[in-house]
């Protein structure tokens, strides 16, 4: 059974909030037509159809709580409720006599809008025989000549007035709903083209990283070489800086072949050495070092870069980092001292190779991005106070089994 296309129940809680305003407006106008029209209606047969209407969307109230989807045949099965009180209350308060018969083209308009053609058309096949059999079973009403005219032009009146009220909650509505999902799609088409430059730089990176696995071994040797044979300290602890780079590169290379769990502590102290010149200000602690997914590595070890190079860029040397872990959660903050950011423009650059930095190249906000969204967390950008950026992500360190997409974020 095919679901009904829109969010979800959205459908259905956009009629049930309808069926409350038309009970709330058919109980204003039977109390006014009892009262002070003193018109003589048939009470008991028009207060059961709108009885019958407050026990079904009472009804409806509840089972939304526990409904995800619907379908199709559950969304006409609603409007067939409705068009079914309508024919009712229509034919027990004169049949087409009635300003409000032309409430019966309030259905079709809805399920041409929301439902597929099927429903569309069966909407309105039964919106043409309630027409008529209203028509046929109608009660006719004692009204005086004279005032008969004048009541259907009222009626007439206040019939264009609901009309139009009710064309217009649901066609915002519906517009603010297309337009949600422009932004969902545009976004889901923009993180797969970026997933899909990973997944070709990944495969590039292997490529690479086969290749220099034997120039980088060449290197150590020769750097061990010079260490050796240094003539003065300060060459030889040069060389000795140098040949740890290369045992890093080499680690890092290898790592590309067979992924290894992240040690935090391990992967700042090795930061560290990468960036000597960054004075590394750290609050905060965590509780163990238990081993995380490389992924987590390299989020950090991107935004520990992007907040080095903006502090430099300000001639600053500060980045400051807070890490803490709870309830098998990660929090983390990367502060820069750099000159600030556009709000208007805050985590947009999540694509492939486009940087803000001369010499970027683009790649380590998109993994950030991408590694975020896998596990599901959260990550924001905000201004630091005293100028700078702060970058703040919440990590649950077990990642879902697929990845959760900012639309479903978003509904929780």
């Amino acid at each position: 059974m095919p679901t009904v296309p829109a969010n979800d129940i959205s459908f259905l809680r956009t009629l049930r909030n309808l069926r409350w305003l038309a009970v709330i407006g058919q109980i204003v106008i039977l109390l006014i037509a009892a009262g002070p029209m003193r018109l003589h209606l048939p009470m008991p047969q028009l207060c059961a159809g709108v009885g019958v209407l407050i026990v079904f969307n009472l009804y409806v109230s509840v089972h939304m709580h526990y409904l995800r989807s619907a379908s199709l045949l559950v969304a006409f099965l609603h409007i067939a409720v409705d068009i079914a009180v309508l024919a009712w209350l229509i034919g027990w308060s004169g049949g087409l006599t009635n300003p409000f018969a032309s409430l019966f083209l309030i259905p079709i308009a809805l399920a041409a809008i929301a439902l597929p053609w099927p429903g569309a058309i069966a909407t309105a096949l039964l919106c043409l025989a309630a027409y008529a059999l209203s028509a046929i079973l109608a009660h006719p009403l004692h009204v005086h000549e004279g005032d008969a005219f004048d009541l259907h032009l009222w009626g007439m009146a206040v019939n264009f007035l609901l009309s139009a009220l009710v064309v217009l909650y649901f066609a915002t509505h519906l517009a603010l709903q297309l337009r949600r999902r422009e932004r969902e799609l545009a976004a889901m088409g923009e993180r797969f083209v970026r997933n899909e430059g990973i997944v070709a730089l990944a495969t590039h990176a292997a490529a690479v990283a086969h290749e220099l696995n034997t120039p980088l071994a060449t290197m150590t040797l020769l750097a061990e070489d010079i260490s050796e044979n240094a003539e003065t300290p300060e060459l030889r602890e040069d060389a000795e800086t140098l040949n740890e780079l290369l045992v890093l590169c080499r680690d890092r290379v290898r790592t590309l072949a067979a992924p290894e769990s992240a040690d935090l502590e391990r992967i700042i102290s090795q930061w560290q050495l990468v960036r000597p010149a960054v004075v590394l200000h750290r609050d905060g602690r965590l509780p163990s070092t238990r081993p995380l997914d490389p992924a987590i590595g390299h989020l950090l070890q991107a935004l520990l870069n992007n907040a080095a190079d903006a502090s430099a860029q300000a001639g600053s040397p500060r980045v400051d980092l807070r890490l803490s872990c709870k309830n098998d959660v990660l929090d983390g903050e990367v502060r820069d001292y750099g000159k600030g950011f556009d709000p208007g423009q805050a985590l947009l650059p999540a694509r492939l190779f486009r940087s803000g930095k001369p010499d970027g190249l683009g790649i380590g906000l998109a993994l950030s991005h991408a590694t975020v969204e896998r596990f599901g967390g959260r990550m924001t950008m905000l201004p630091a106070n005293g100028g700078g950026v702060s970058i703040r992500f919440r990590l649950p360190l077990s990642p879902p089994a697929f990845p959760v997409s900012a639309f479903d974020q978003a509904i929780r």
